[in-house]
């Protein structure tokens, strides 16, 4: 094979219309992916995972908490690796991603906002305190906010690409000190349950449950941005041949 066809391989699908199609492919089998590890996960979590010794019944709000705390953190540096990607080779898939994923990274944030806040008052005794990893936490939920704002008011594509890539990586400092914060300084938020390079601290049937419900999101994530960067796609080709022909033939199936 020649240097040429290489290149060429290695970079089809970085075109939005090659991509296209592949998309709309993989998306309904990650769905199918994400529902049936919900379904697993929800029963172990709460049907077969035993009732906390310390904190009772309340502490399964740790099976949507936990993994909606890891994708919210996940979602942002994927966002940003597109964004680097967006910058360094100029392509316009990769802003297309960063833009999809946004909406299901502030969802997951504010689910992980809300649901320690409700775990925070049987066991704080508040349901907001101005914790570092609260507050951290807090300010990617406004990152996400502002990325998506900032994305909406810019009607330029390139311009919009590049403002909305250097926000991610700017912002994906944050990143680090979300998940360092319960070592860097004195806070109530419990430290890491799961870790590689310690045996967890909790029962196997509670991190199984976790973990699959980890998995769960994860699935569902690339579900949902692979079925949202299609909508993006056919809007900013939507001058294109095939956009065209695309949109008459789905005019056509409903």
């Amino acid at each position: 094979m020649s240097t040429s066809e290489s290149r060429f391989n290695l970079y089809h699908y970085a075109a939005p219309q090659a991509f296209y199609p592949v998309a709309g492919k993989l998306a309904p089998v990650f769905a199918v992916i994400a529902l049936v590890l919900t379904t697993v996960g929800l029963w172990i979590s709460f049907f077969k995972a035993p009732t906390d010794a310390v904190q009772g019944e309340v502490y399964r709000i740790i099976f949507i908490h936990v993994p909606a705390a890891w994708m919210s953190m996940f979602v942002f540096l994927v966002m940003a690796f597109w964004s680097a990607i967006g910058l360094a080779m100029n392509t316009r898939l990769s802003a297309l991603m960063a833009q999809a994923l946004a909406p299901t990274g502030a969802m997951f944030c504010f689910v992980a906002l809300w649901t320690g806040a409700l775990w925070g008052r049987p066991t704080w005794g508040a349901y907001w305190v101005w914790d570092a990893r609260l507050t951290s936490q807090l300010l990617l939920l406004f990152l996400y906010l502002g990325y998506m704002a900032l994305v909406a008011a810019i009607d330029d594509p390139r311009r919009r690409d590049k403002a909305g890539a250097i926000l991610c990586l700017v912002g994906a400092v944050n990143v680090p000190i979300i998940y360092f914060s319960v070592k860097w300084w004195n806070t109530l938020h419990q430290g890491a349950s799961v870790s590689l390079t310690k045996a967890p601290s909790m029962a196997t049937i509670m991190l199984s449950g976790m973990l699959v419900m980890a998995f769960a999101a994860w699935a569902y994530t690339i579900a949902v941005a692979l079925y949202r960067v299609r909508v993006l796609i056919l809007e900013r080709e939507r001058h294109a041949d095939w956009v065209r022909g695309e949109l008459a033939r789905l005019g056509e199936a409903n």
